[in-house]
């Protein structure tokens, strides 16, 4: 094989040559293999419409892979779950089979399978079931048979597939402000309209895939094919996709590969008895710090079970893609827990899992394949190079790798310094120091910086005082303070973001305190589980002018041509006075990030030209002081006499705590 751009574009990849090329060696090696029946990956990862639960003409078709069961029994609320039908096992291409009458079971009936092995016997809910119901009394789950009138599409996804992602993070059953679990008929209606007001164009639905405990945020995924029942019916979850893509917005994914629940009886935790059937032997398939098991993707049904998966949510639901969860922990047979990567060296020491390589090769393959427009995005902590970068150049194929760093960065800021601490050239280091050659989507904080036990950005900054300042009449050093910082620490994220940006459910408007599902110990409560809309339509409250924000940097990037083909040019410093200033696309991001001290006629050399403020933090509709003239024409000076060396300079008042966008007229 001949070298690959990976290697030739990063020469401290020259030491790791062979384990580059053999990685890819091995997954073309797997993928001629998986495929020596079929004509290629897309028909190969067909397994959804052989395996579950199928409608003909005549009768219904079970089908299921137990390799270590000896009877498969067929049990429901149509046999008042007695045994009367059993699957036959077929030992030519090993998988259980049973054939039902039309007429002997109904829409919406429930059913299990009793399955028996060497010593043992449980029920199961099927591993390739599209549909699972939880007892409201018992708290038990089922299978139920889902034959609903198939869904007439209405839209295609008119999103420009060039169009650089503005991804708002949601989850359906915290989109509302009720002390309940929102449905997806409710996002469709409610959330929909405010995602393509706000101006972003790509929403990442959470905890799609069905998952018993509704505390783990989706992540401990019993059901892999089963959009989760708590929210709807799969109907309502494609009108919800159908609706966005109406409105021009692309719909992807949280998909959960990296792991599964451990549950036995409608998860895939023993399902035929052992306990290495979809998983590794022993100790090896656990994964201690999650509670949960480890695929073994070596196992070429295992792969089929999980390529089936991604091809399924695109064909069935038009999903755009994927933003696959934990890819870290299934890089490395330590899930990287402990690890500092800090050389290269951490990256080819012999201690990641070949097999889960090669499904993330073959994966983003298949999903590419089968919709070229769809994208995905790698969640990794390592920084694993060439994850984002082409198979053909020698990388994983994802499209996209988030910039992990960049929120804990902020975190660390807040929570470890004072603001006369604040290090400007720090800050522009950390948000530009992503790799040339894969493209990367960043974000001041996702999901996870709110989650029990943490806050938000804008709580961290405010804390209590949300409680008591938020309202318009109410003045509050802290409030002004923390609300500077807020709209500051997302633009210039969004301003150095290399391909792309996220922002989690309201955290555009700063929503206060932090997420915490249902569970025994906050008494089953509801109050940090949901959304608080109300704030940001409260006139009469500051939540509006940091949502009315969000809404218009959003809207300067979109109109402002080639921004994300462009990167920032470093333009000025000055680590004392804590200024930072640099050119992206034409914007010119002048920053302060000084508590104490604002600079009258503060010069920094820019383009002969006149320029005029296209954005202000301290503007009076996003809740400033109002201490810049947004109105005034900003004209350059020359200052070398010599027309071959000309320098112009730009003299302008900069505040504190604040960042003026100007371009040039």
């Amino acid at each position: 094989m001949e070298k690959p751009l990976l290697i030739k574009n990063d020469p401290w990849l020259q030491t790791f040559e062979n384990e580059i090329v053999s990685r890819l060696e091995y997954a073309d090696m797997r993928e001629k293999e998986l495929c020596s029946t079929a004509k290629n990956l897309v028909d190969f990862a067909n397994g959804y419409l052989f395996f579950g639960c199928h409608k003909t003409e005549r009768e219904w078709v079970f089908r299921e892979w137990a390799p270590n069961a000896t009877n498969i029994c067929l049990v429901g609320d149509f046999s008042n779950w007695e045994e009367r039908v059993h699957f036959v096992f077929d030992e030519k291409d090993n998988y259980w089979e049973l054939r039902v009458p039309i007429d002997a079971i109904q829409h919406g009936q429930h059913y299990k399978l009793s399955v028996y092995w060497k010593g043992g016997h449980a029920y199961r809910v099927p591993a390739w079931v599209r549909r699972v119901v939880q007892d409201e009394n018992t708290k038990i789950f089922s299978a139920q048979i889902w034959d609903a009138k198939p869904y007439a599409w209405k839209h295609t996804n008119a999103i420009k597939t060039n169009e650089a992602p503005l991804i708002y993070e949601a989850h359906v059953g915290m989109a509302t402000e009720e002390a309940k679990v929102g449905t997806y008929a409710e996002f469709t209606k409610n959330i929909l309209p405010l995602i393509k007001k706000d101006g972003y164009n790509t929403i990442q639905l959470m905890a799609i895939q069905e998952h018993p405990y509704y505390g783990s945020f989706g992540y401990h995924v019993s059901s892999f094919f089963a959009p989760s029942s708590r929210f709807g019916t799969p109907e309502e979850l494609k009108e919800l996709i159908d609706t966005a893509h109406g409105m021009g917005l692309r719909v992807i994914m949280d998909i959960v590969h990296s792991h599964a629940v451990k549950n036995e009886e409608e998860g895939l935790g023993k399902y035929d008895g052992t306990d290495y059937q979809f998983f590794h032997k022993g100790n090896k398939g656990n994964h201690d710090a999650w509670d949960s098991k480890c695929f073994n993707y070596g196992k070429n049904e295992v792969i089929h079970f999980l390529l089936s998966n991604c091809k399924y949510w695109l064909t069935e639901f038009d999903f755009d893609g994927f933003r696959f969860d934990g890819v870290t922990s299934m890089l490395y047979w330590d899930h990287g827990l402990g690890r500092a990567f800090t050389t290269y060296d951490k990256y080819f020491d012999g201690g990641q899992d070949g097999d889960a390589i090669t499904y993330l090769l073959l994966a983003n393959k298949l999903i590419h394949a089968t919709k070229p427009s769809a994208i995905t995005i790698a969640e990794d902590m390592s920084g694993m190079p060439g994850l984002a970068s082409p198979i053909e150049y020698g990388g994983y194929g994802f499209d996209y790798r988030l910039s992990m760093g960049v929120p804990d960065f902020w975190i660390k800021m807040i929570k470890e310094k004072c603001d006369e601490d604040w290090n400007v050239g720090s800050i522009f280091h950390e948000l530009t120091q992503a790799r040339f050659d894969e493209k990367v989507i960043s974000y001041a904080e996702s999901h996870d910086q709110a989650l029990v036990g943490d806050k938000t950005i804008a709580f961290r900054l405010m804390d209590k005082d949300m409680y008591y300042f938020m309202h318009v009449a109410y003045p509050s050093l802290v409030i002004d303070r923390g609300m500077a910082l807020h709209k500051i620490i997302r633009l210039i994220t969004l301003a150095c973001a290399q391909n792309g940006y996220l922002n989690f459910m309201g955290n555009e408007f700063g929503h206060p305190e932090w997420i915490d599902f249902p569970r025994e110990g906050n008494n089953w409560s509801y109050q940090h589980a949901r959304r608080q809309w109300s704030l940001k339509n409260n006139t009469e409250l500051r939540y509006k002018f940091l949502n009315d924000f969000d809404n218009d940097m959003l809207a300067l990037v979109k109109q402002t041509p080639n921004f994300f083909a462009k990167k920032p040019e470093f333009i000025h410093e000055n680590i004392q006075d804590q200024i930072l200033i640099f050119e992206r696309a034409g914007l010119f991001f002048v920053f302060s990030f000084n508590p104490t001290h604002s600079f009258p006629d503060y010069g920094f050399f820019v383009p002969e030209g006149d320029y005029k403020i296209v954005l202000s933090v301290d503007s009076t509709k996003y809740g400033g002081l109002d201490r810049i003239d947004e109105t005034m024409i900003y004209n350059t000076t020359l200052i070398s006499g010599d027309t071959r060396y000309a320098e112009y300079l730009l003299k302008l008042y900069i505040p504190t705590q604040t960042c003026i966008v100007l371009q040039k007229i």
